[in-house]
Formats: structure tokens, C-alpha cells, sequence
């Protein structure tokens, strides 16, 4: 993941350079040996299998460690905004039996435990996905050798370790996160694209300077109008988040969805309650054209989207912590050391500066929304989707490496979105059928992650470099070769 805090070292896109650093041959410190019993038990031990031992081993542990990392560090930011919100909404939770229930219906101890398992779901996904690429990478290059099926294995190896993703649960889809990959998977191959002189021509526009911009604007109009009008398209967990920092009320959402779809208002009384509850004393036109006076009642529209902005950025300022916190504790451990206070100053810009992002993204959809309701003095589904397009220009506030972060995240959430309203018109009857369609879809995409990877080092960052480097240490295709003609001479 972007994190914006700008390289901790830059990673080397020459296969030269690599070297043996990652497969644990430095001349500099001799390599470790196995414990005497282990030694014992399996005897002695080929260099090149010890090598294949340690490198297995290490990938393993690293990719739990990751996946347990962030899986556990995003859990624990969620347990103390858990804990927040019972000492602030203490009149909202209900006692039974002594024990003290949280809105969710569980207590706070099942929720750590439920963290901790999720934590430990996570870590073994990552890890097995890991301690697999590295297996099967190492047992295709001991039968056929590194030179001869360079160009497919590491493809090959990707797609065998993406089923890894079934460790954490059976049962549970990962719909989001295999689009996301794939979409990953789409950018590392355009750019590969855009390097070859055949296809150079054909992803030339792939290169446009504000495609990240265009395609969260096409993202933002489907979310964001499935959020208004569909809500049940978009993942539970995205519901809830959209439904937090939309910062409206079931009641005014249904109100403004009736609007829209031109159906009879069944629950303008409620919104009028709700209105009276915060003291604010509305009485509800049933004849509306627009909706303003649903959105933010007596308020003007300008008045409404300053003070929903201010509101917005205080619930954005907890949701970005996270992102920049872990990624410096796991990319940026050693020079947390050397120089913390640069990298913790940058962590707090970046915070600030993506708060300011999703406040201004979340203000900025109420705003084009009444703008164009009032411009054209309707409200209807097209006009919907034309002021949620425009809501994505927010991104532009975010700095040019995060953008397309962003956008990715957002349009396979859109991609996810877009194919259940489609299922649920009817038009994909056999989509059902496929009960692990993610798995297949991750797969695919870690497989062309990994041949990129391999084969084209310089399509990444160098801040993804350094950490797939640190996990996998996959050496060039001709490494072995060099190395033994350096060990002959």
C-alpha cells in the first residue's frame, strides 16, 4: 500500500543487482547452520537445499507476520474506537445478566477474541501464500532450472499459492480484495504494455497523467449512487463505512431515494421526528421537487456542506491513523530508528492531508447533489450519477502516488457494486453457480503479479520492491548461474 512517506531505500529494478542478498548468500556473514538434533534427524543437508530451507522458511514467517500486522494492527485501532464510542454512547447500551453489550450485540471481550482469531485468519493467509510461492518456485527451478522456464514460473507458482486465500474461511468471500488485486494486476501489466514495442502504441493512453482522476469518478458514481439508491450492492462492511461518514440517517435516505425513483414518501413523518429530536422544527413539502430540505433541513445548502465539513474531518482523522502507522512500523522499521522524527512528521502530513481528502470527498457529494438538484429543479437517477461523478474530483487533493491507490480500491468496490445490481436485475443468472469465483479471480492476479515481479522489477515502486524483496528475495533467473561461475573461478 501508498503510504506517503516517500522510499525507505530504493529497491534495484536490474536483476544483476538483486544478487544473493535475498537468498541469504552474503560472503560478509557466514549462513547459519541447523540446530545438531535437526541435523542428525534428516542428515546432512546440500548447500542448495538449505538455501531452498531457509528461504521457504523465512518467506513463511515474513508473510505471517505481515498479514498479522496489518490485519491486527487495523483490529486494534477498530477495539479502542469500539471502546470510544461505549464511553461516549454509554445511554445506548443495554445490560443483561451483569454483562455490558455493545451496539454490535456482542461484548467487548468477544470482540478482541473474534480480533485476535481474524488476526491470526490473516497472518496464515499471507504466510502460506508466502511459504507456497517460494516452494513451488523452488521446485520448478530444481527439475527444469532457473534459465530455461524463467519467463513462467514465477506465473505459475502465483496462481498455485492464490487458493491460500481459503485459510481465511471457507465460507467467507473475498469479492473486494480479489477485484482489488486483479485491478493491481491490470496496472503492473499495462505498464508492461506501455514499455513493449508492440502493444506501446495500443497502452499509450493508459499513461494519461489524470486517468486515476477519471476512473474514481466513474467509481464514485457507482458507489455512491448505490449507496443512495441500492445499498444492499455494496459490501457490509463498506455500508457501514459509507454509512459513517455520510453522516445521514436511514430516514433521510430513503427519503431522498423515494425522491429520486419517483416513488410516494412513506416516511416523511420520521424524518420530521428526527429533525424535532435535534430541536430543529420541520415541517416536509410532500409535493418536493428537491430534496434539500430532507438533506439538511432548515439549513441553507452552503451552510450544510461548511459544517458537515468540519464534522466529516474529525471521523476522518481516526480512519487514516491506521493507514499510516502500520506501513511505517513494517516498511519503515529501520529508519524509524535512525531518523523517527522525519518519518513520523511526514506520517502526520499524509494523515492530515488524506482526512482532508475524504472530508472533502464526503462535503463535496452533498454539495454537487443540491447544486444540480437546484439547477435543474428535479431529482432524478441521472442526476444522481452526475453529481456522484463529479465527487470524485476530491482526489485530487491527495498527492499523485496515493491517487491511484485510491481509485483502485474504489473501483473494484464499484466493479463489485455494479455486477450484484446486475445479478440482482436478473441478467446474470449463472453467476450464482460460481461459489468461489474470488479465489479463481485472485489467483489470476497474483500469478500476473508475480511474473511481473520476476520479469519486469521496474513496473513497481520501489516501496513494493523493498517489501516483496524482504518476503520472497525471488533471485534473477541467471543468479545461480553467475553464482556458480563465481564460486569455479
Amino acid at each position: 500500500m501508498e503510504n506517503g512517506f516517500g522510499t525507505a531505500g530504493e529497491a534495484s529494478s536490474k536483476p544483476g543487482e538483486l544478487g544473493s542478498r535475498n537468498c541469504g548468500e552474503d560472503s560478509n556473514h557466514p549462513e547459519p547452520k541447523l540446530p545438531t538434533r535437526f541435523s542428525n534427524l534428516i542428515g546432512p543437508m546440500p548447500e542448495k537445499d538449505l538455501r531452498w530451507l531457509r528461504r521457504c522458511i523465512g518467506a513463511t514467517g515474513k508473510g505471517f507476520s505481515i498479514g498479522a500486522g496489518l490485519k491486527g494492527g487495523l483490529a486494534l485501532f477498530s477495539i479502542l474506537a469500539r471502546l470510544k464510542s461505549r464511553r461516549l454512547k454509554s445511554t445506548s447500551r443495554r445490560k443483561t445478566g451483569g454483562i455490558t453489550y455493545a451496539e454490535g450485540g456482542i461484548t467487548n471481550a468477544e470482540a478482541v477474541v473474534n480480533a485476535v482469531k481474524e488476526t491470526v485468519k490473516y497472518g496464515m493467509f499471507l504466510g502460506a501464500f508466502a511459504g507456497t510461492f517460494v516452494t513451488v518456485d523452488e521446485f520448478i527451478a530444481a527439475i527444469w532450472g532457473h534459465n530455461k522456464i524463467a519467463e513462467w514460473r514465477a506465473l505459475l507458482a502465483g496462481a498455485v499459492a492464490g487458493p491460500s486465500m481459503l485459510l481465511t474461511g471457507l465460507e467467507t468471500q473475498h469479492t473486494s480484495l480479489a477485484i482489488y488485486i486483479l485491478m493491481r494486476a491490470a496496472v503492473l501489466a499495462s505498464r508492461c504494455g506501455i514499455k513493449s514495442k508492440t502493444f506501446g502504441r495500443v497502452c499509450k493512453p493508459l499513461s494519461w497523467s489524470y486517468g486515476d482522476v477519471f476512473l474514481m469518478c466513474l467509481s464514485s458514481s457507482q458507489i455512491l449512487s448505490a449507496y443512495i439508491l441500492k445499498q444492499e450492492s455494496l459490501p457490509s462492511s463498506y455500508r457501514s463505512f459509507l454509512n459513517k461518514h455520510g453522516g445521514k440517517a436511514a430516514a433521510i435516505l430513503e427519503g431522498l431515494k423515494e425522491l429520486t425513483t419517483n416513488t410516494p414518501f412513506t416516511n416523511l413523518d420520521s424524518i420530521e421526528k428526527l429533525y424535532k429530536s435535534t430541536g430543529v422544527d420541520l415541517k416536509l413539502d410532500p409535493y418536493m421537487k428537491v430534496p434539500c430540505s430532507i438533506v439538511h433541513g432548515n439549513q441553507s445548502c452552503t451552510r450544510h456542506v461548511i459544517s458537515f465539513l468540519i464534522q466529516e474531518y474529525k471521523r476522518a482523522l481516526p480512519v487514516y491513523l491506521p493507514v499510516y502507522l502500520i506501513p511505517a512500523l513494517i516498511v519503515h522499521r529501520q529508519g524509524l530508528v535512525k531518523r523517527p522524527y522525519t518519518i513520523l512528521a511526514k506520517g502526520l502530513i499524509g494523515t492530515a492531508k488524506s482526512s482532508l481528502f475524504l472530508s472533502v470527498y464526503c462535503a463535496s457529494a452533498w454539495a454537487w447533489t443540491c447544486l444540480l438538484f437546484r439547477m435543474f429543479n428535479r431529482c432524478d437517477i441521472p442526476l444522481i450519477a452526475a453529481a456522484t461523478f463529479l465527487t470524485g474530483l476530491a482526489l485530487l487533493i491527495e498527492k499523485k502516488s496515493r491517487r491511484i491507490e485510491i481509485a483502485l480500491y474504489c473501483f473494484a468496490r464499484a466493479i463489485e457494486s455494479f455486477f450484484t445490481c446486475v445479478a440482482g436485475a436478473g441478467y446474470l443468472p449463472q453467476a450464482s453457480r460460481l461459489k468461489r469465483a474470488d479465489v479463481i479471480v485472485f489467483s489470476i492476479a497474483t500469478a500476473i503479479i508475480m511474473h511481473c515481479y520476476a520479469q519486469e522489477r521496474d513496473v513497481f515502486r520501489s516501496k513494493y520492491l523493498n517489501v516483496l524483496d524482504w518476503v520472497f528475495g525471488v533471485p534473477p533467473a541467471h543468479e545461480d548461474d553467475e553464482l556458480h561461475k563465481r564460486k569455479a573461478n
